[in-house]
Parts: structure tokens; sequence; C-alpha cells
């Protein structure tokens, strides 16, 4: 029997994609999600049905984008996912081996609103000491990756401006947490901010939270 390439990796992606879905993290075939092994890439195709996918479907790609295995071609938004791999620090060191990128509602609002993500609760550090929404540039370009490499400087995710948002982490498990909690702050501060004026938490109890985080859940 032939050796399948990255064959949890793929299948992990079709997971989460269908919960991107089905948690309301995009419409259609928006968003798109990859998981990375040592020195390739398992991404959703671009333009398929999430529903539909099948561990087969996922093409796998190398860091430079040449496609290694699938019939089907990688996301348009290919450039912004080897940028992450192959540029993006995570603050602590850890490995970046999952990369989640949404058009969730609230956050895609805020991203047309502000340039930065109004603290309004401490989860805001499982982003990091703020969360940057990225300059607009058109969908799949480099000039999209590099504005949103700046965005994610010290950060482990970013609104991209009047699109969407980017998360990253050690799994996709831990990226789509991010993307999660990065939709959530969104929709508080618009529900809050449609009430009245929310009262933000200064920057240095984040920079707190920050700290704390780090040794937060079973180890």
């Amino acid at each position: 029997m032939a050796t399948v390439i990255l064959a949890d990796e793929r299948r992990a992606v079709c997971e989460y994609a269908r919960r991107l879905t089905a948690d309301g993290l995009v419409v259609g075939t928006s968003g798109n999600i990859s998981a990375r092994s040592g020195e390739l890439i398992a991404m959703t195709p671009t333009g398929v049905d999430y529903g539909v996918l099948t561990p087969e479907d996922i093409p796998v790609v190398s860091l430079d984008g040449a496609i290694v295995e699938g019939k089907l071609r990688p996301t348009s938004e290919m450039p912004m996912h080897l940028s992450v791999y192959t540029k993006a620090t995570d603050p602590d060191g850890a490995p970046i081996t999952g990369i989640v990128h949404t058009h969730s509602v609230h956050a895609t609002a805020v991203s047309t609103l502000v340039d930065e993500v109004p603290a309004v609760h401490y989860m805001l550090a499982a982003i990091g000491p703020s969360a940057r929404v990225a300059r607009y540039a058109t969908y799949g370009t480099e000039e999209l990756a590099e504005s949103m490499l700046a965005a994610l400087e010290g950060r482990r995710g970013c609104l991209l401006g009047n699109h969407g948002t980017i998360t990253y982490g050690d799994g996709l498990a831990a990226a789509y947490s991010r993307a999660e909690q990065l939709e959530w702050l969104c929709q508080v501060w618009l529900l809050a901010r449609s009430a009245g004026s929310p009262r933000l938490l200064p920057s240095e109890e984040i920079a707190h939270v920050v700290e704390k985080l780090r040794g937060y859940g079973q180890k």
C-alpha cells in the first residue's frame, strides 16, 4: 500500500474546515486552514465546499508553494500561510504548525472600525499584549501577507482589515481556539459599544494575564 503524505494533517484540515462552517466563522468556501509537518503543509483547496472535503482532496505543498501531492489547487490565500510558517515567530518560541483564517462576522466588523481590538476582556491575552488590525490589501496577494506579518509581530493572531482574522498555534486545536476567542472578544466589544462606552482593561493587566496564561492548563 502506498504511503499517504501527511495523512493525519489532511484529516485534521478536513475536520476543522467543517467546523469553520458549523461554528459560523465562514460563509460558503471563504476562509482556509493549514497544518504543517516538517517541511510540508496540508491546506484547504480553493473554492471547494468544506462539507464534501475528503483527506484526499487536501493538497500538500512545500514551503515554497510547490504542490507535492493532490489534484486540487491550494487556497488562494497560500501566500499568507507560507509567510506565517516561514517568517512569523511565536512569542514564546513554540512551533507554528497550524493556521486558521476566518471571515467571522464580528471580527470582520471590528476590523472596519479600529486599529486594535479593544481590551474588553482579559482573554485578549490569548493573542498577545493586543490584537492589531492589519492594513487592507487584496486577498491572495504578497501585499496582504506583508501587512499581516507586521500585525502579527509579537502576537499569535490579528484581524485583517475589512477582511477577517488569522490565528496560529502549535497544532490546529490551538490555532482554532484562538480564532474562536478573537471572534468572541469582538462580539463582546460590539455588543457593549452598542449599549454605551465599554470600560477597557489597562495594558498592564493584559500583559499580566499574558504571563499567567503561560502556566495555564494541564502540562
